[in-house]
C-alpha cells in the first residue's frame, strides 16, 4: 500500500478517506495488516496523532479491528452485522425520535420482513418463531418477559427475511420502541393477549410460506399497536388537564 503525501488543513479527513476508498475498492482485502502508524506518518507526511485519529475514524466505522500482539496493528475488516443497527439506535437517541415516529417506521417496514420471512425461511428459524411465541403466550402475565420474548421474535423474523439491512434497521429501532413503550402500548394483559393472538396469525401465514397474508397481518399488528398507543397518549393528556384544573 503506497499513500500520498497529504497537505490539507483537513488532513485526518483526507487520511481517512483514502484508507476508506482502498478497502471498499478491495486493494486493502479483508484481514490485510495496515503499515504502522509510524510508517504511515512517514508516507503522508501526517503527526502520528493525526494518523492515530484516522484510524479510530475507520475503527467506528467498521472497517478496522485492533490486533493486540507483537505482530498485531489495524486489521482491515468487515462491517459487523452490529454496525447499521447501532448507527440507527444512535441516530434515533441523538435525534430524540418520538415513539410515534418508530412505530410508523416499524410499520412501512415489517411487513415487507414478514413477506421475505414467508418466502425465504429455514426450517429451523420456522421452528424458533414457532418456540417464541409459545414463550410469548406463557409471559402474557408479566411485562418484562413479555417485551423481551417479542423483541426476539421480531429480530428472528428479520433474520428469517435473509436481507442483512431490514434486519439491522429492525434490530436498530425494534429495542427502542420496545422499551419506550413498555406502558404505552401493553399496558393491560387484554392488550399483550391480542399481540399473542397477532403474532400467532403472521406465524401460520409464514409457516403456510404465504408472504401476502404474512404482510397484510403483519401490517394489521402494528396498525393496532400505533392505534393503542395514541390511545394511551390521549388518555394521559385528559388527565394532566384534569389535574391541572383542578
Amino acid at each position: 500500500m503506497q499513500l500520498t503525501k497529504i497537505s490539507t488543513t483537513r488532513s485526518v479527513d483526507v487520511l481517512v478517506a483514502q484508507l476508506r476508498d482502498e478497502i471498499h475498492s478491495g486493494a486493502l482485502p479483508d484481514g490485510s495488516v495496515l503499515p504502522a502508524e509510524r510508517l504511515i506518518a512517514e508516507q503522508t507526511g501526517l503527526a502520528r496523532g493525526a494518523v492515530r485519529e484516522a484510524l479510530r475514524v475507520l475503527q467506528t466505522e467498521g472497517l478496522l479491528k485492533t490486533k493486540p500482539g507483537r505482530h498485531g496493528g489495524s486489521v482491515v475488516c468487515r462491517p459487523g452485522e452490529d454496525l447499521l443497527a447501532r448507527q440507527i439506535t444512535l441516530f434515533a437517541l441523538g435525534r430524540q425520535i418520538p415513539l410515534t415516529t418508530l412505530l410508523e417506521a416499524r410499520e412501512a417496514v415489517e411487513p415487507s420482513i414478514a413477506a421475505l420471512a414467508a418466502t425465504n425461511r429455514t426450517p429451523d428459524e420456522l421452528e424458533a418463531l414457532v418456540a417464541l411465541t409459545k414463550s410469548l403466550a406463557a409471559a402474557v402475565e408479566a411485562v418484562p418477559d413479555f417485551i423481551s420474548v417479542h423483541l426476539e421474535w421480531h429480530v428472528v423474523l428479520a433474520t428469517a427475511s435473509k436481507n442483512a439491512l431490514l434486519k439491522g434497521f429492525i434490530e436498530g429501532i425494534a429495542g427502542l420502541t420496545l422499551e419506550a413503550s413498555n406502558s404505552e402500548v401493553f399496558d393491560s394483559l387484554e392488550v399483550r393477549q391480542m399481540s399473542v393472538r397477532a403474532h400467532q396469525s403472521i406465524l401460520k401465514a409464514i409457516a403456510a410460506r404465504d408472504p401476502a397474508a404474512a404482510a397484510w397481518r403483519m401490517q394489521r399488528h402494528h396498525r393496532a399497536a400505533i392505534q393503542q398507543f395514541r390511545r394511551h397518549a390521549a388518555k394521559n393528556l385528559g388527565q394532566g388537564r384534569n389535574k391541572e384544573s383542578a
